[in-house]
């Protein structure tokens, strides 16, 4: 079986779309899929098992990007197209079944617009795959003994940001003696780039003991390092996803966007938002003292069983 997946150029909804793969997979143990992406998701679909090959998407003018996908693969008959781009491509491509979101904004949140794609109920949960080897660099990168918390400081929008001091002192206080995670050593991650790097320097400066992974760490080993931390505190990123989607205990924070829509999905993950108007409050607005509450509620529930 041969399928065609079109999924994000964003790694926030390209690792929300990893659920629905999943399920292909699963349920088509056989199939080979090729998955067309943009450049920065391209990682998140790099150790996908029944993985063919990853088409990257980079932007063109007039939409040449799109041309020149369907020239790749209007030469193969699929047996299922997946577009979730809601594009016509799926229309012009031979294919025995095609299956193609459809766009503008809906009710509820964004896996379970993704999963209706397949009519699929309820929406298959994210997943965030790495082979052995991102395993072993992240043995090899985070401390021996005692958790450790990882903190995402950065965004893809300064309006995401939540203020850098605020991070530390969460930080401190979860850390403490009296914490919810005693003794922990913070881990700092971010995406490449000077901007990214810009915004976690300052966490990093009044971190001196922490764990530098910022800029350094391929996507499968950003996964590999979030599933050995105790908790991951963030801004609404790619990273906030791929972290639940790895099962590690993630709280997200959330100010100008809306966690109805984009709040974590995993084992044990909840957002926590800036007080004021839903999806509309400046990331000030979210006291340490709310994102603490939070944490200590996160990290005391039972983590829950990933569905099949």
């Amino acid at each position: 079986m041969r399928i065609l997946f079109v999924t994000s150029t964003r790694i926030g909804d390209a690792v929300l779309s990893t659920g629905l793969l999943d399920h292909l997979i699963r349920t088509h143990p056989d199939a080979r899929v090729t998955v067309a992406c943009g450049p920065v998701a391209e990682g998140v679909f790099a150790r996908m098992p029944g993985r063919d090959k990853t088409i990257v998407l980079r932007k063109k003018r007039l939409s040449g990007h799109w041309l020149g996908l369907w020239a790749e693969v209007a030469r193969t008959r699929w047996d299922l197209v997946v577009d979730l781009r809601g594009s016509a491509l799926a229309w012009l491509v031979p294919a025995r079944r095609r299956a193609v979101m459809q766009g503008g904004r809906r009710a509820g949140h964004r896996i379970g617009h993704i999963a209706e794609t397949l009519g699929l109920r309820p929406p298959p949960p994210p997943v965030a795959w790495f082979a052995a080897e991102d395993a072993a660099r992240a043995g090899a990168l985070l401390p021996a003994a005692g958790p450790c918390v990882a903190l995402g400081p950065s965004a893809n929008w300064a309006g995401k940001v939540w203020p850098a001091e605020r991070f530390v002192a969460l930080f401190r206080a979860l850390s403490a003696p009296d914490g919810p995670l005693p003794g922990a050593r913070p881990v700092v991650l971010a995406g490449p780039g000077a901007q990214e790097a810009a915004m976690v320097a300052p966490v990093l400066a009044a971190l001196p003991e922490a764990v530098d992974l910022s800029g350094r760490l391929t996507l499968p080993e950003a996964a590999a390092v979030l599933a050995r931390c105790a908790l991951f505190v963030g801004n609404d990123s790619g990273l906030m996803h791929l972290s639940a989607a790895a099962g590690t205990p993630t709280l997200g924070l959330f100010g100008p966007t809306p966690a109805s829509e984009y709040a974590p999905v995993g084992r044990a993950a909840r957002a926590v938002l800036a007080r004021g108007a839903p999806g509309m409050a400046p990331m000030e607005a979210l006291p340490v003292e709310d994102a603490l509450a939070a944490a200590r509620e996160l990290l005391a529930q039972p983590v829950a069983e990933t569905a099949a």
